[in-house]
Parts: C-alpha cells; structure tokens; sequence
C-alpha cells in the first residue's frame, strides 16, 4: 500500500469536521461511538470452529469466551474407484458473489473417483442473485424442471436462508445451513480517499460513515474539492448480501447498536426517518457489488481515479481482493482481467461491527431431491470441509472454517488478517422486516423509460409477440417495483416524415401514484413507426430529465433499443450526444441505463452511453429475456 498523502488538517480537525456537518445539518444526532458499545460489539472470530459432520450456522462467539481450538482440516477420501454409472446428477446452486468458489470446490471434488451409494457422482454449479435465488427457492424452483432444480444451494449469506423461508419455503429450505467459509462485509474506498478521511487508521462507526455520506462537503473540507460529493455505493437489498447489510447497518446505526437490531426498530418511525435520511447520500442501487467495481475501474482509467464514480461501496471483501487484483465485470458474468488498478481499495471495518457472509449450503429437502441426490449432496459438503476443500476456498478469495486468508489473498486485498467485531446477521423475521421497509425509506426515483418504436420493433419473436408487445409488457410488469413518490414517466422515439422525435413524450414523469393509468395507457398505444434516431432521442430526452433534476432523487432514463442510429433528416451525432451527457454528468447528472433489445442493437453504443452517465448497460440481446432482464434493471432505483 502507498504511503498515505500529507494531509495534516484530514487527520488532526476530525472532530471539528463532525461539528461542522451537524450544524450545517442542524441536526442533534449522536453518534454511537461510545466505548462500552463497541466492546460488547468485539466477538471472538469470523466464524467459530465448527463440527463438520453435523455442523449448524456458523455462531460468532462471545468476547470472553477462550479461543476456540483451530479445526484440524481431514484429507479428503475419494473412492478408489467411481461408482457404477449412469452418474448422479448433483445441481448446486450458489449465489453470483461466491460463484468461482463453488464452481472451483466442484471442480475439485470431480476431478477424484467418487462412489456415493454404489454411484458415481457428477457436480453442476449454476449461479443466480441471491434475492432471486431465495424467490425460487420459496415456491420450490416451479419454473424449472424437476430433473434440472438445484439440490443443494449455497447463498453467499445465511440471510437468504430466511427470507425463502418466510416467504412459504419452509417445505424446500432447512433452518440452518453449514458455512463452507466467509467474507465479511465491509466499507471500501479508493486508497487516497481513505487515508485523506483517516479511516485506514482509525475505522469508523457506521453512524459516522452515514452522517459523512450526508455531508456534501466533506472532501471540501478536506482540501479535496475535486472528489466532489461523498458518493456511497450500494447494492440492492433485496437482491444481494452487501445490499441487505448496508440497509441493516443503517437501521442499525439509527437505533444505536448494530448488533443488536430488532424488528421493532425496524418498525419505529424516528429510526425510519433517520434511515431515509441515510438513503438520499446513496448515488443509486446496482444488483452486484461487480456493477459498482467494474465502473469504478472504468472511471479511474479514464479520468485517472475513481473518486469520481464513488467515494465508498458497501461490499465484500472476496470483491475488494478481486477488484484489487485487476478482476472486474461489467454484467456480473463476464469477468475481465487486467493489470492491477492504480488506486487499490482499502477494506474498511467499521469499529461497531460488520456483517459475516457466511456461505451455508443447504441441502433442499422439496419433493425433488431424492435419497441419491441428497446423499451426494452430504459427499459434496463433506468435501468442502476437508483440506483440500478448505484451500479451494482460501484460494478463491474466502476465509476458511478457521478464519484464515490465503496470505496473498491477505495481502493484495489488504484484507484484515484476523476478523474480530464480525457480526452473525439477524434472525430471519428482522430481516424480513427490513425488506419489506425498505420500498419506503429506499431514495425515491424520477425515472423515464425512453422506448425506441422504429420499424424493426414490429418484427416477431420466438414467442409469437413482435417485440414492441414484448417490451411494453416488460415494461408494465417492471412498475411493480417504483412506490407512492416515485416519479415515472414514458417517451418513444421514432423518426417519420417531419417529425425528429415520433412520439416523444407520451407519458409526463410525474407521481405514480397518481399517473399510472395514464402511463399503461400511452403504454397501450405506442406502435412501431420508421427510423431510429437513437443519438437525438438520448440527447434531448437528457437534457429535459436535467432540467428536472433533484438532488434528493436518482435521476435517470431507461432506454430500450433495438438497433443502430438510422435517421432521414440529419440529425444529433453520437459525439455531440456523449459531449451532452458529459456536461450534464459534472452539474445536473442523469443516469442513463441502456438495454440492449435483439440481436441488432447497436451494443458499443449503448454501452458508450451508460458508461458516460455512471450508469450500467443490460443484455436482452434475446428479447425472450427483457421481462427478467427490465426486472434486473430497476433494482437500481
């Protein structure tokens, strides 16, 4: 790590700064940095040794209790030879986050003879977000078919175990889980910006971090008025782990302890305030900590830091090891390789606490596991915890059962060697709680969905529908997301005759609450038309959402296309359309999420269009996808 910059007055005037912010909030909040608090807070580990033949969730143990003896990791037995084919079959599951984990440990367990039961034993890993993972798991995976349901499941937290449960999977999804390793999950930040705050040094409550995300003066007052704004990242809470400890620690900061959150608090209307309060510093919501990387990286090699992306992300530290080691990805799929970035992260543990991922699998007990699959399923896990599993999820980024990094995991990640305040996540029903509050504390949006109507919008897909019907039932199903508050609004782009914009604005952005109706209904009447003029709808339909702009929401487009700019008349260039977005970004930023509709959108275009707005690009490249892939998108409002 480099040494930190001179900075006396960042180190020196901390508590001065925090004085500041409270008047110019004018507000009498106290921070919990009490230091009793913290102490009751320091636990034992980041997961406690556990029994593996018949091991629970993982239990942080208390601070006063001995250290538990490390677990002796057992070799693993594989069987002198395969068991009698056909194979069977073992579908896991995992979440997007732990992914390369599970897929390396059923790689390994493949790579040896296996006899489970007379049979030999095939390992499938798939992925999923953990959100949409825990919705399937709920209603037993009934959109897929049974001979292709996952048998095994392992989230990236055993938070998802829960929130399956509570929503009507206590039938395919057991209480408990057994943790395979953990990550905890922290407060990232480019190195200079850490080491200006003094962070790297002296970690933060989280009540701190959520008042000086409030502050837009912060780096100001720090001599660094070119970072702008404070810019905290966060992924959404119902649909990733890091999303979900983000909005629990800010209930948590609000009701005055982290660790011991309750529903109740959840439910209290001061506490609610004060966490809407914390949601308006929240640039937007993105699905997977990778989004927010991957942009971070981009803007650093552009504009040569990524201060002007975010100032910091709530993730895990598996991401922070990833990122610092050149990985990223823009679509959470696809990773891309590259050198290392000039501005590594520096993993922030906040003094109050931090939430442990844990990983528990979970062999799923619904009507389609049988005996064999599930006692392939207990041969798999067993493999997990032996020493060869164990170094599989050392290497890959993770802790293992004893709470030990891989020591260049450890030191490219500048990760904590040891984790001593992580903390277990609630019980299911305060979680629960915190999803179902979060449509009304999350920053409310004022969104438009920009449509294109040209002519190919006509033509059929795999369905039978063409995909202007298709898109605009995407589109319908896809309100079902935005809250009372929330303004939307719908324009279409076509260009016919004289008209540069047929039929722009159809639909004012305005409270859903109140213009719904009117919103399904222009919906109801848009028809394919002519050409595309892609660049002149993106650059007038930015500059009106920016005359709109309020800093209190997040301001964006959604634009579906379904190819290349074509116009008759001439017309905006891409260059004079991404100058636009460019001026708008530094005063009146309007985020522009693009979807790339059918196999001929113009996919480097679109791509070019949410990077310039700090926004992200989605694939439905298959239009049979855009229900799924428009439901994706909102999550980030």
């Amino acid at each position: 790590m480099t040494d930190a910059p001179s900075h006396p007055p960042a180190r020196r005037d901390r508590s001065q700064l925090r004085e500041e912010r409270r008047r110019r909030r004018r507000r009498g909040i106290q921070l919990a940095v009490a230091g009793g608090i913290a102490a009751v807070l320091l636990i034992g580990g980041a997961v406690t040794a556990m029994v593996l033949a018949n091991q629970g969730a993982t239990t942080a143990a208390p601070s006063d209790a001995p250290e538990p003896e490390p677990i002796v990791f057992p070799d693993d037995e594989p069987a002198a030879e395969p068991g009698a084919e056909p194979c069977t079959t073992l579908p896991v599951l995992s979440s997007f986050e732990n992914a390369e984990m599970v897929q390396r440990l059923a790689e390994g367990y493949n790579a040896e003879p296996r006899d489970v039961d007379g049979s030999c034993v095939t390992v499938v890993a798939s992925k999923d977000k953990s959100g949409i993972a825990a919705e399937e798991a709920a209603v037993g995976f009934s959109e897929v078919a049974e001979d292709e349901r996952p048998v095994m499941w392992i989230p990236d937290a055993r938070s998802w175990l829960g929130v399956a449960r509570e929503a009507g999977g206590g039938a395919n999804v057991p209480e408990e889980g057994t943790s395979v390793g953990s990550s905890d999950i922290v407060l990232a930040m480019p190195e200079p910006l850490a080491a200006a705050i003094g962070w790297d040094e002296e970690p933060p409550t989280w009540a701190e971090v959520f008042e000086t995300a409030d502050d837009d003066q912060v780096w100001t007052d720090l001599d660094h008025p070119e970072w702008g704004g404070f810019k905290l990242g966060k992924t959404s809470p119902v649909i990733a782990s890091s999303g979900e400890a983000a909005m629990l620690a800010s209930y948590g900061a609000a009701a005055g302890s982290v660790a011991d959150l309750t529903a109740d608090d959840i439910a209290d209307d001061e506490i609610t305030d004060e966490v809407k309060q914390h949601e308006l510093a929240t640039s937007h919501y993105m699905a997977t900590p990778e989004h927010f990387l991957w942009h971070a990286r981009q803007s650093a090699d552009e504009g040569g830091s990524a201060a002007d992306f975010l100032s910091a992300v709530i993730v895990d530290e598996k991401s922070v090891w990833d990122y610092n080691r050149g990985i990223t990805s823009r679509d959470g799929v696809t990773r891309i390789e590259s050198d290392a970035p000039a501005e590594p992260l520096v993993p922030i543990y906040p003094s109050d606490g931090y939430y442990i991922a844990d990983n528990p699998a979970v062999v799923l007990t619904g009507a389609w596991v049988d005996e064999a699959e599930a006692a392939a399923a207990e041969d798999f896990l067993r493999f997990a915890g032996t020493k060869e599993g164990q170094a599989i999820v050392r290497e890959t980024g993770y802790r293992d059962l004893n709470g030990e990094l891989d020591t260049e995991v450890h030191e490219v990640g500048a990760l904590a060697e040891t984790s001593d305040a992580g903390l277990d996540f609630p019980e299911p029903q305060v979680v629960v709680a915190m999803h179902e509050a979060f449509p009304d504390v999350r920053k409310r949006a004022n969104v438009l969905f920009l449509l294109d109507v040209s002519g190919s919008m006509g033509d059929p897909i795999e369905t039978g529908e063409t995909k202007l019907e298709a898109a605009k039932q995407a589109v319908e199903l896809s309100l079902d997301h935005f809250s009372d508050g929330d303004g939307v609004g719908l324009a279409a782009f076509s260009e016919v005759d004289a008209q540069a914009l047929a039929p722009g604005e159809v639909s004012a952005v305005a409270d859903i609450a109140d213009t719904r109706d009117r919103f399904e209904s222009a919906l109801a009447t848009l028809k394919p038309i002519e050409w595309t003029p892609l660049y002149e709808a993106v650059d007038t339909f930015a500059k009106r959402q920016a005359d709109g702009w309020d800093p209190d929401r997040i301001n964006a487009i959604v634009l579906l296309s379904d190819g290349r700019n074509e116009t008759e008349a001439p017309s905006t260039s891409a260059q004079q359309m991404l100058d636009t977005l460019e001026e708008l970004h530094h005063s009146t930023p309007v985020l522009v999420f693009t979807l790339a509709y059918g196999a001929d959108a113009d996919v480097k275009t679109l791509q070019s269009i949410s990077s310039a707005t700090g926004a992200h690009y989605y694939d439905a490249t298959d239009p049979t996808e855009v229900d799924e892939v428009l439901g994706d998108l909102v999550t980030s409002f």
